[in-house]
């Protein structure tokens, strides 16, 4: 264990000197990184909802779907179509309501080809969505990464200069003890979390308007707690997101639940 982490820290440590420049024509104000320390809880339509919130504050938003072996981007956000390259690099391909993606699914001829490379192959397709797109004037780019702590985010986090990272989770007592790994991750990084957002949270009956914890008592306030973050927003559990994820409608949610969030996010403004 002990040689284990010591090649973490030998690989880590050199990070601020691996960035990666962007496209030269791009100009990106922020860029935010939405990960998780396991599958499964719903951490892409978390990075769809909060592109949303942030756009609805008026600010022109990019999505990079770095999930190279499973995007599921184009389909939330009905985005089609192939990525349109020049001499001077690609450009992302805009959602009904102006939001830019870049996703592996728009370079293939069908959707449900398969990707089946060997991680160093991704890693390497991952930075180009960086420094080959021309994200045209983006406020604010969200990274939506694989799960897990693995060749892609440790890239990610290696190679592009963050504002910070949103850990997304979910109820179970499980995902708390997968959450203290995205957790530490970022602080052996030297990446600032910007905080919590907890997917399925609850169920509220349409009937009577009672709230079931369908998946047990949350453990998002202990969790932040215990890592002195912030909770930025519970997402219940709504089949009509679903069903709008489902039929690329993802833009006409009217309650996404993260206003606290995109409120967070707007403070990085006055940083810079």
């Amino acid at each position: 264990m002990q040689l284990l982490w010591y090649y973490l820290w030998e690989d880590t440590r050199k990070a601020g000197d691996m960035f990666e420049q962007p496209n030269d024509l791009s100009k990106i104000r922020h860029t935010i990184a939405v990960v998780s320390g396991k599958g499964g809880v719903g951490k892409s339509m978390v990075t769809g909802l909060l592109s949303i919130a942030m756009a609805r504050k008026g600010r022109h938003v990019g999505i990079m779907d770095a999930d190279i072996t499973g995007p599921s981007i184009p389909k939330m956000f009905g985005v089609k179509g192939e990525v349109r390259a020049s001499e001077a690099g690609a450009f992302p391909v805009p959602s009904a309501g102006g939001i830019d993606v870049v996703s592996m699914n728009l370079f293939l001829e069908h959707s449900t080809d398969p990707v089946v490379w060997r991680g160093p192959v991704i890693s390497g397709v991952v930075k180009q969505f960086w420094s080959d797109i021309i994200w045209n004037d983006v406020d604010y780019l969200f990274i939506d990464m694989p799960p897990g702590t693995g060749d892609v985010p440790l890239t990610v986090m290696q190679s592009i200069k963050l504002d910070g990272i949103v850990i997304v989770t979910s109820p179970q007592e499980l995902v708390s003890m997968i959450v203290s790994k995205a957790v530490k991750m970022a602080s052996a990084m030297n990446v600032p979390i910007l905080g919590l957002v907890e997917n399925m949270s609850y169920f509220e009956c349409p009937d009577c308007g009672k709230r079931h914890e369908i998946f047990g008592k949350s453990h998002l306030d202990d969790i932040a707690r215990e890592y002195d973050l912030k909770v930025l927003g519970r997402i219940p559990m709504q089949p009509n997101l679903a069903v709008q994820c489902d039929a690329g409608q993802i833009e006409n949610v009217e309650n996404i639940y993260l206003n606290e969030a995109a409120e967070e996010l707007l403070k990085l403004e006055e940083n810079k």
